[in-house]
């Protein structure tokens, strides 16, 4: 039997990994997921095989609830909602392992005749498990906006406090490593992590929120590594380390797509704030508003246009109707591209799923190295909800929040027309210097009823 289980884990892992690659793309991705998806359930299968287990009654209990919360969650969350679902998730997952080393410790009696490893690795799971639950559940609340998006912090005791309750829970943990026995010390250790998980996230900006959730993710990956490590449990750990590692990798990529360091984010991002249309005097500042009509009109005699999609996109589900207008200007002969910034929106790869939904064609997405240098040759930038990552105020002003930052060039096409609501700020919380750039117009409204205007305009011409 140990064989056999042995055997399962491994086809487990090699499923893991080879659903991971067909995450590399659209096309691919679904397959991948359910590929994964397979390997899980091997892994399950083999843990409830391995010698000693028991409470049937109480594992089909948790399975039962699972399933019934999980599935309805997942098949009828929106595309706008899915970075919170995203951040709940993870959270739940982060909770387990911190129940998880609360029952060890409490069947070991304070981890009693266990080896060293064992103690340490538990608590160390213990920590990051109730950190990345309670921070998961605040950027949940931040993203659903149960919560504000400014950064809410306690000015100059921020690092104090962070410091203070980290030294907390390192301190109870060492105790119990050491011989301490006492449960209200793991319930000391699990508060103290849980405070330090929500006062490191309530001071950063919705702006940094991307990268929250990946790192978030990534520490729950380690937890669950360390779990497995204590349990002697294979699949924890190489399903640990593999989300652990692949978290921490996307989190370094997008936090110098953003130019800013994971540290300074976690000391305190910016972000959430509003603006107002005016500049350093305080006067109003004009900006050109724009038809659908003219729009479309403008469109049909370029040669090439991109299109830049935001949240504002994701908000008004117009990406079926985006593609609707990119095909009607494909069919006058037009090259239409779609510009991706790697934190476009409220989670890593957020544009690209939405646009793999209305079947855009993958060789149409251009990420922002590759599109940048484009822009010079476009007649018209359509940009659809995108905000800050569009703004030219990161390359000319070095007194704003987001400068250094890397941007889509939008500013460098030969004209720029920019659907959105309002001239409200995006997460960071500052006026987009390009609403008001000379050969950039506005067109105001719900980005779907605006492209599907000019839609009709298209079909008209």
């Amino acid at each position: 039997m140990t064989t056999f289980i042995a055997v399962l884990y491994i086809i487990s892992f090699a499923l893991f990994i080879y659903g991971l690659m067909g995450l590399t793309g659209p096309r691919t991705a679904v397959r991948g997921n359910w590929i994964a998806a397979v390997g899980m359930g091997i892994a399950v299968i083999a843990t409830l095989l391995t010698p000693g287990m028991s409470n049937w009654l109480l594992i089909a209990l948790g399975v039962a609830i699972g399933v019934v919360v999980g599935v309805p969650s997942a098949r009828k969350v929106k595309m706008t909602a899915m970075p919170q679902m995203v951040a709940l998730f993870n959270g739940v997952g982060g909770g387990a392992v911190a129940l998880i080393a609360w029952v060890e410790f409490r069947t070991t009696e304070g981890y009693a005749h266990e080896p060293a490893y064992v103690a340490i690795a538990s608590l160390f799971a213990a920590i990051v498990g109730s950190v990345s639950f309670w921070g998961s559940n605040i950027a949940f609340g931040k993203l659903q906006e149960l919560i504000s998006g400014r950064p809410i912090t306690l000015g100059k005791l921020q690092q104090p406090v962070n410091a203070l309750v980290l030294i907390a829970a390192i301190v109870f943990a060492v105790v119990i490593a050491t011989g301490g026995d006492a449960e209200l010390l793991m319930i000391g250790l699990l508060v103290a992590a849980g405070v330090l998980g929500v006062v490191v996230v309530l001071p950063i900006g919705g702006a940094d929120m991307p990268v929250v959730i990946s790192l978030l993710n990534a520490l729950t990956g380690l937890s669950a590594a360390a779990m497995g490590l204590a349990l002697d449990n294979t699949a924890l750990i190489v399903a640990g380390m593999i989300v652990g590692a692949s978290g921490s990798i996307l989190t370094n990529l997008m936090a110098k797509a953003m130019n800013r360091s994971i540290p300074a984010i976690v000391a305190g991002g910016f972000g959430g704030g509003t603006a107002v249309a005016s500049g350093g005097s305080g006067e109003v500042r004009p900006v050109r508003s724009t038809s659908a009509s003219d729009t479309a009109i403008q469109m049909a005699y370029a040669n090439k246009v991109v299109v830049v999609p935001g949240y504002g996109m994701a908000v008004a589900q117009a990406q079926h109707v985006v593609r609707e207008m990119a095909k009607l200007l494909e069919a006058k002969g037009i090259t239409v591209a779609y510009a991706i910034h790697p934190v476009a929106g409220r989670m890593p790869g957020h544009m690209n799923v939405l646009l793999a939904e209305a079947d855009v064609p993958y060789e149409q997405l251009k990420e922002m190295d590759e599109i940048n240098s484009e822009f010079a040759q476009t007649d018209v930038a359509l940009v659809i909800g995108a905000n800050d990552v569009t703004n030219p105020a990161a390359e000319t002003d070095p007194g704003s929040p987001i400068y250094g930052m890397p941007i889509l060039k939008v500013n460098h096409s030969r004209s720029v027309i920019v659907l959105k609501r309002s001239m409200s700020s995006g997460f960071a919380g500052i006026d987009n210097e390009l609403f008001y750039d000379a050969k950039t117009s506005m067109l105001f409204g719900d980005a779907k009823s605006s492209v599907g205007e000019i839609v009709e305009e298209l079909k008209a011409l």
